[in-house]
């Protein structure tokens, strides 16, 4: 649920605003909302699923600056990307300037549509290395990677950022205007602290206070788990676009919709279509335990739903979790 400083007069579900075109460069957007890099999640296969539903664009799991260096296989295999899911940004991390350099030129002769800098993840694995959201202390690291960064490719470049360290050190704005004079090309603001992690609540007068402070497009993030949501941010604080995150998963529908659809068939055909795709295009042999998973975001809410994700987890073999998944599609 999202909390809001200022109170807000709720939007009717059944008269959700039309969606607004946003450009970021020279890039044009037909709707607002943007699927977020999310860490095990997204994938290809899911980047289509949210794209073929409404997402405007999606941005890649985050990559690593030196594992792009050094040609990491696990690495370079998380830049598969097909036609179909254009326009792509593709996000990367790390807090060495030269090696973010080097790594976003690597990144940009793939052939994505932007790159975005995460300076946001609030991940000890990553900011323990001075990544992440451990850039928002660092500000002149910062503007080397982003000046750097810029400098060396051709495509737009978005910076993903958090209000701050803390409570006590909020520094988007000045943190925002310094990305903008950089050259950057749109600004991701995650209104919650380094020091929340993704516990909380959002403080959307950040973003709004970003928003103010700068003349490029500014994303909103941050609690939206439902498309009413995204509009409500979107109201209070004059953000250009809405990045969804956790609230798509399971629910792709989010980008156009309000609420799942109510027919469970519908529900169960999407969660074979998001099967399909993971068949296509990523090593299913390996990676049962993340089929599974993303499986049982699908089953939420159904009568019965827990009883039937346990029985997801102790299926033991692909073909046996797709026959079950038929067959309850066939019993409803």
């Amino acid at each position: 649920m999202l909390y809001w400083a200022e109170p807000f007069e709720p939007l009717c579900p059944g008269r959700l605003p039309s969606p607004t075109m946003f450009k970021i460069a020279h890039l044009s957007f037909d709707s607002p909302f943007v699927l977020a890099p999310l860490a095990g999640y997204t994938n290809l296969p899911f980047r289509l699923l949210c794209r073929k539903y409404g997402a405007s664009y999606c941005v890649s799991e985050m990559i690593s600056c030196h594992g792009l260096v050094y040609k990491e296989r696990n690495t370079l295999r998380m830049l598969a990307s097909v036609e179909a899911e254009r326009p792509i940004s593709f996000q990367l991390f790390g807090a060495d300037p030269e090696a973010m350099a080097d790594a976003a030129e690597i990144l940009a002769s793939y052939g994505p549509d932007m790159i975005d800098i995460n300076m946001g993840c609030p991940a000890k694995k990553v900011t323990k290395r001075g990544a992440g959201a451990a850039l928002m202390t660092a500000p002149e690291c910062a503007r080397d990677i982003l000046t750097k960064v810029v400098s060396r490719v051709s495509i737009p470049v978005s910076v993903k950022i958090r209000s701050g360290k803390d409570s006590l050190s909020i520094n988007a704005v000045p943190f925002a205007k310094m990305a903008e004079d950089c050259g950057v090309a749109a600004i991701i603001v995650h209104a919650r602290t380094w020091a929340q992690g993704f516990s909380g609540s959002i403080d959307p007068s950040v973003i709004s206070d970003v928003k103010k402070s700068v003349t490029i497009p500014v994303i909103g993030n941050g609690d939206v788990l439902s498309l009413q949501d995204g509009y409500r941010m979107m109201d209070a604080t004059g953000c250009d676009g809405v990045m969804i995150g956790r609230g798509a998963l399971g629910n792709p529908w989010i980008f156009k919709q309000n609420t799942r659809p109510e027919d469970v068939r519908e529900i169960i055909a999407t969660a074979q279509e998001h099967l399909g795709l993971i068949e296509e295009h990523l090593p299913v042999e390996r990676l049962l335990g993340y089929i599974k998973n993303q499986m049982c975001r699908y089953f939420r809410d159904f009568p019965g739903s827990s009883a039937e994700r346990k029985k997801i987890f102790t299926i033991p073999s692909l073909g046996e979790l797709k026959d079950y998944i038929e067959s309850f599609g066939r019993q409803q």
